[in-house]
């Protein structure tokens, strides 16, 4: 059985569950906070959540753990079954964690932990998210997923990281990036109404606690 270990907080550990659930695999979940030390790096090279433990060893880097599921195993397909649709999914992928996500991050300690953070940053990450939002609105297709007609691998990574970076424009930025992109909100709520989505939000809440505590401690 494919073990999944990280925690459920974390939205790459989430999207690789939400991607098991999907396609209807038994799975086992293995609390894993990564870090540096030996044991930690024995699991994950770079200490990194989350990390899919499978027969051969273990694999890390949430979109080589998502491609390898659907490489190997049954349920339901979560990529085109042509060569060029399932690189445009792949494609959509990349440019929401790299134009998106990234530039989203830099703010997180004052979104999400009361941290400061420089002006300078925030305005650079303001200027890269507006670019990252105009990408993904000229090449996602919203009808109704970001791919087309069926939800995606793609999807699992919008679900989890628009959200947080609309948040981030919200608190810190002072602009909401899906005022003028209806078919992104939409979509949020579609995948909100996914009854998997059930299991993994009541999951989170029940593991903030411990990783606030964490933080707090700074012990991660």
């Amino acid at each position: 059985m494919l073990k999944l270990h990280g925690f459920s907080v974390s939205n790459y550990y989430n999207m690789v569950k939400l991607a098991l659930l999907e396609k209807g695999l038994p799975f086992e979940e293995v609390t894993f906070y990564g870090g540096q030390t030996p044991n930690a790096l024995e699991v994950s090279p770079r200490g990194k959540v989350p990390v899919l433990e499978t027969e051969q060893g273990f694999l890390s880097e949430t979109s080589v753990i998502l491609d390898y599921i659907e490489q190997t195993q049954g349920g339901k397909a979560l990529l085109p079954p042509d060569a060029f649709g399932q690189a445009k999914v792949r494609e959509l992928l990349k440019e929401i964690e790299l134009y998106i996500e990234l530039p989203a991050r830099t703010c997180y300690a004052e979104s999400f932990f009361g941290a400061a953070v420089e002006p300078l940053i925030k305005e650079r990450a303001r200027a890269e998210l507006l670019a990252g939002f105009a990408t993904l609105k000229r090449n996602g297709r919203f009808a109704p997923y970001v791919a087309g007609e069926e939800l995606t691998l793609a999807d699992l990574m919008f679900c989890f990281l628009v959200d947080l970076a609309r948040a981030v424009g919200k608190k810190v930025l002072n602009i909401d990036f899906l005022a003028d992109f209806p078919q992104a909100k939409a979509l949020l709520d579609l995948m909100a109404e996914n009854p998997h989505m059930a299991r993994i939000r009541a999951d989170r809440e029940a593991a903030m606690p411990v990783f606030m505590e964490l933080i707090r401690s700074g012990k991660r």
